[in-house]
């Protein structure tokens, strides 16, 4: 299929200047031709016709952590402490769960990331087979792993995972890949933890961690094992991986030079780490030693939101307060961190530019007719500190629109809607 969408105010895109007045030709899954709005007459056929008039084109967000199907406890449990958030509220609740909720809880994290731009996400949680199975429907491109707590999973939770990663890599026509994904090394123990480097090495796949989130848990570690949690793992050359870390919020000495060195992939979710008051994770620092940060949202029952472009502000906005210093995260830099960062993070190398030979995988956003876009000095600038998501008007993932003109075209929104509120409810009643 062929997709061309003219009339294009703006291009912006990672590590090029905006290209003004532009067409987009699109054919099956691959940005074939960008050009001047002025060369459109060589374009001498298309299936299909975007009008991208008032509109400037972005690639789709990359959301590097999530766990989609906490969508259900959005709002359940707010307030907390994360050691008592999880044990007194998010794990007894997730006991409750089935495979069929997380289909719908899933579904709603879908809708809600399309509707925001996100185009890929990476998720940790369980019962993954359900997971894909709403991916495949709904034409987004995801990382999925089984996510894995050694007390409650084990050697045949760890068998699963496995086998789901072994037989799930590279389906719903190449839009999901997958990583092995244990929690984090207080919920696996180190022969656990072992056990699962050597697998990844063994069969070429990434690995998706919590590490260092809490400074309760960099403390725990430095009573228990008289090491950071990430100079624990270290240890063991656990980083000999492709190791994508969520959070990493605080450090101790020499931490910095073994993420830089062993490049391990950063998920930075500033509102999870606010909400959770776990702190602000030193992103200037990273930045500044060449180590990859992308963004992500972490679970909405801890966030409470999906939107990229609100984590975005924050993650700005709070290096600038963390350095006192306002340069720090500017909107080119934010524009990195939501898109090409985010697929080097996921390891996907045909993702996060709007360039010729990359994946589809954009979104348009009206400048038009939303009054935080004007004046137009820089429409980047308007969107990162001043618009909200609601601009985004047209999502298109591996070629294939998945909504226009904010009409999602492949879920059914109310159905998803019923499903996921009846279910959480539920759920909710039953632990009253």
């Amino acid at each position: 299929m062929k997709i061309l969408i003219k009339n294009i105010a703006e291009i912006y895109s990672p590590f090029s200047d905006p290209k003004k007045d532009q067409f987009i030709l699109i054919e099956d899954q691959i940005i074939k031709k960008i050009e001047k709005m002025s060369l459109i007459d060589q374009v001498k056929e298309y299936d299909y016709l975007i009008d991208a008039a008032g509109k400037i084109v972005l690639p789709g967000y990359v959301n590097t952590h999530t766990h989609a199907a906490m969508t259900l406890m959005r709002g359940y449990a707010d307030d907390m402490p994360l050691d008592q958030w999880l044990q007194n509220k998010i794990w007894p609740f997730e006991a409750e769960i089935d495979a069929e909720d997380i289909y719908w809880g899933t579904a709603l994290a879908v809708i809600e990331m399309i509707k925001s731009g996100t185009t890929t996400f990476s998720d940790m949680y369980f019962a993954m087979d359900r997971a894909a199975e709403i991916v495949k429907k709904s034409g987004i491109r995801a990382v999925l792993a089984e996510g894995l707590i050694e007390a409650n999973d084990g050697q045949k939770g760890l068998d699963k995972a496995l086998d789901f990663a072994l037989n799930y890599n590279g389906k719903a026509d190449g839009r999901i890949t997958t990583m092995l994904a244990p929690h984090a090394p207080y919920t696996c123990g180190r022969d656990y933890l072992k056990q699962i480097k050597e697998l990844a090495r063994e069969n070429k796949l990434p690995i998706h961690i919590h590490l260092s989130e809490s400074r309760k848990e960099v403390n725990d570690f430095l009573d228990n094992y008289q090491s950071s949690p990430i100079k624990y793992l270290a240890d063991f050359d656990f980083f000999d991986n492709h190791v994508l870390a969520a959070h990493c919020v605080h450090l101790k000495p020499g931490d910095l030079e073994i993420l830089r060195n062993k490049k391990v992939q950063i998920a930075h979710n500033p509102m999870s780490n606010a909400k959770l008051a776990n702190g602000i994770a030193p992103v200037k620092k990273y930045l500044a030693n060449e180590i990859n940060v992308s963004l992500g949202t972490d679970g909405v029952s801890s966030n409470n939101s999906l939107d990229m472009l609100k984590e975005a502000k924050m993650a700005s906005y709070l290096q600038k307060i963390k350095y006192s210093d306002p340069t720090a995260v500017a909107a080119a830099e934010i524009l990195e961190l939501l898109t090409i960062n985010g697929a080097e993070a996921l390891a996907l190398t045909e993702v996060g530019l709007i360039e010729e030979g990359y994946q589809a995988d954009l979104q348009l956003i009206d400048i038009k007719d939303k009054s935080f876009f004007y004046p137009h000095h820089n429409n980047l600038s308007n969107l990162f500190y001043a618009a909200d998501s609601t601009g985004v008007d047209t999502v298109i993932a591996a070629g294939k629109v998945l909504m226009e003109n904010k009409i999602l075209k492949t879920l059914d929104q109310e159905k998803i809607y019923y499903e996921a509120e009846k279910r959480a409810l539920k759920i909710a009643d039953k632990l009253k």
